[in-house]
C-alpha cells in the first residue's frame, strides 16, 4: 500500500524554471523565459516583484507572436498580468509548443529591475484510455468470477 500512496504522491511535479532578477530598459521589453512545452500538459505560475523602477506588465505568449512583436508587427497574448510592481499569473497550458514570458516596461520612461519566479506544475494524470478502462473492467470481472465459481464448487462439494 504504502508504494502505491508513494508513486500516487510523486505523479504531480513541480520544477521551477527561473528565480532571478532582470534589468529592462525603458521603453523596452524582455524574455529570457522560453517555455518548450511539448510533451503533456503543464500549469504555468509566474511571480514577478519590481525592485526599481515603475511598474511592468507579464504576458504569457506564444513563441510566433513573440516574433511579431520583435518585428512591431500586431501579435496577441494569452495571459497578463500587471501593470503592477508586483503580480502573480496562472495559466493551464494545455497545448504544446514554444510559449515565452514577456517583461514589458515599455510604458516606463525609467528601467526596471524586475525579480522572476516561474515554475511549472505538471499534474498527475488522471486518466486513461478508453481501451485501458475496458481491459481493466473485463479483467476485474473475469477475477470477480472466477472466485465466485471456485467457491461456489468448494461449497457445493461440501454440502454434498
Amino acid at each position: 500500500m504504502l508504494p502505491l500512496v508513494l508513486l500516487l504522491l510523486s505523479a504531480a511535479t513541480r520544477v521551477q524554471l527561473v528565480d532571478e532578477p532582470f534589468e529592462i530598459p525603458a521603453h523596452d521589453w524582455r524574455f529570457d523565459s522560453e517555455l518548450g512545452l511539448h510533451q503533456r500538459a503543464a500549469h504555468l505560475i509566474a511571480q514577478y516583484q519590481v525592485k526599481s523602477g515603475g511598474p511592468v506588465r507579464l504576458l504569457l505568449m506564444t513563441r510566433e507572436d513573440v516574433d511579431q512583436m520583435s518585428e512591431g508587427r500586431r501579435h496577441t497574448f494569452m495571459a497578463a498580468a500587471g501593470p503592477a510592481s508586483t503580480g502573480s499569473m496562472r495559466y493551464n497550458v494545455t497545448q504544446p509548443g514554444d510559449y515565452a514570458l514577456v517583461v514589458d516596461n515599455r510604458e516606463n520612461d525609467r528601467p526596471a529591475r524586475v525579480h522572476l519566479s516561474v515554475w511549472l506544475d505538471f499534474p498527475a494524470v488522471t486518466t486513461i484510455s478508453p481501451v485501458r478502462q475496458l481491459t481493466v473492467i473485463l479483467l476485474s470481472f473475469a477475477f470477480f468470477f472466477g472466485v465466485v465459481t471456485w467457491s461456489a464448487r468448494r461449497l457445493w462439494k461440501t454440502l454434498h
